[in-house]
């Protein structure tokens, strides 16, 4: 009776191998063509590629520079990856990060004086359900009326990033000349990794980063044993089957874009209350469409949104020293992080690769 329990999970270990094959092999050929236009341009990828991991596994400050700059893309991530679990396209992560930043730099001056882990448990919950609010519209819009949610989602960014605009210019600007608000207490803000743990040298990154593995962690059992997650995927696999099952399809919908903005909203709280300590008018360095690329390289698994993160953490950590020690211009990380999305978004030619890697192994082999 064992052995059909053993070839399962032998199945399953042999279908997990071969999923995480295909990002991995679609990283592999982005450096390949990344590497091919480092030579006709000039440049030497043996002196670029190490020059690269050097600036962003180095050392202590690298690494710490490296997960800072995966703290808002594992969020964003997030975020996509579960809307797309649910059928769904929320390309407004941008705006809802956004909002959740400016959450956090009003409510941040009303906590001044009030003990930090009231005020950070409170900014959290504020930048996620603003977030959410963010996303209600569009996801009504779609529940109700059918109306498609790249486009509505993608009018509440400009909508969201214009209003933030207008505060830091206006009604929320601090004294100066830079279109910024009241920098934040100390009270509110998230302590470095550094200070919690002195044995822990990695620069600037903060707690922040440790919330996103933990709300990865708590994303993965949600859709893995939860009805909230059964009843996303199940909407995402085939909404006519899951309506005809007794699951409501609009509801369902609305709960999943509203959970995907509030996790956009937590990457622009911790980006204000770990990085700047003040909201900026360009805070945001595409976080919200960067995420879009770290869902589809993790496959929308919570889990694998951690390492893709950390992947593109790693490819903006290490531009400035590629550039400084190797001469090749920043510009070319963005096309290898253009050219990843597009081998993954190719998924079936990464598995003929794979494939046929494997029969050429077992012709060997035999």
């Amino acid at each position: 009776m064992a052995e059909p329990s053993v070839a399962t999970r032998g199945q399953k270990i042999a279908h997990l191998l071969r999923e995480l094959a295909v990002p991995v092999v679609s990283v592999m050929l982005a450096m390949g063509i990344g590497s091919v236009i480092m030579l006709v341009a000039g440049y030497d990828p043996l002196v670029a590629f190490p020059a690269m991991l050097k600036g962003a596994f180095g050392g202590g400050r690298q690494i710490g520079e490296t997960l800072l700059r995966a703290t808002p893309l594992m969020f964003t991530g997030l975020a996509v990856a579960y809307g797309f679990r649910a059928g769904l396209f929320n390309i407004g992560a941008e705006g809802q990060l956004f909002l959740g930043g400016l959450s956090a730099a009003w409510l941040g001056i009303v906590l001044a004086g009030l003990p930090q882990p009231f005020n950070i448990v409170m900014m959290l919950l504020a930048g996620a359900a603003i977030g959410a609010a963010w996303a209600f519209v569009p996801a009504l819009l779609k529940a109700k009326v059918g109306a498609h949610e790249v486009i509505t989602t993608m009018m509440f960014t400009y909508i969201g990033r214009y209003i933030v605009s207008w505060l830091v210019t206006g009604p929320l600007k601090a004294p100066g000349q830079i279109p910024q608000t009241s920098q934040l207490p100390p009270e509110s803000t998230l302590p470095r990794m550094h200070d919690l743990f002195g044995f822990l040298a990695v620069s600037r990154v903060h707690l922040g980063f440790v919330i996103g593995v933990l709300v990865a962690m708590l994303l993965w059992w949600v859709l893995k044993y939860t009805t909230l997650g059964y009843e996303a995927r199940a909407v995402g696999l085939n909404p006519w089957a899951s309506e005809t099952g007794g699951i409501s399809v609009p509801s369902t919908t609305i709960k999943a874009l509203c959970i995907s903005g509030a996790l956009a909203g937590l990457a622009g709280v911790t980006e204000v209350m770990g990085v700047h300590y003040r909201l900026h008018d360009q805070f945001s360095a595409g976080f919200g469409f960067t995420g879009i690329a770290v869902a589809l390289l993790a496959k929308n698994n919570p889990l694998g949104v951690i390492a893709a993160a950390i992947l593109f953490g790693a490819l903006s950590a290490g531009a400035g020293t590629m550039q400084l020690e190797a001469f090749v211009p920043t510009k070319v990380i963005f096309i290898i992080q253009a050219l990843i999305i597009l081998f993954v978004a190719a998924e079936q030619l990464a598995r003929w690769i794979i494939g046929r890697t494997r029969r050429v192994g077992v012709e060997h082999a035999s």
